[in-house]
């Protein structure tokens, strides 16, 4: 992972570890992660983390955008089981299509 001291979303990158199931960035230390369960033809996130001093600065939205659209460029469903990541498709009304019930 590429440490960010700033927590600023602009400059963070994030890594996917697909081995783990997660989606994640470095923050002065510190992990901000998206879990995810793979299953077949479909992705299912779990929850979203960010530490407490880097809440509020657009990370949790970066994750989720990083995890949906690694599920579109492998022609995945997601099951937006996290309550982040549903609210994130909610205000964010194209990723509708790829979204499967559970």
């Amino acid at each position: 992972m590429v440490s960010d001291a700033t927590g600023r979303p602009d400059d963070l990158v994030i890594e996917h570890y697909p081995a783990a199931g997660i989606f994640a960035a470095e923050l002065g230390g510190q992990k901000a992660e998206l879990e995810y369960r793979r299953e077949p033809g479909r992705l299912v996130f779990l929850h979203t983390e960010v530490p407490a001093a880097f809440r509020g600065k657009g990370i949790a939205d970066k994750l989720a955008h990083a995890g949906l659209e690694f599920a579109r460029a492998q022609g995945l469903a997601v099951v937006p089981l996290c309550p982040f990541v549903a609210a994130y498709i909610r205000r964010h009304p194209e990723y509708q299509s790829i979204v499967q019930a559970e």
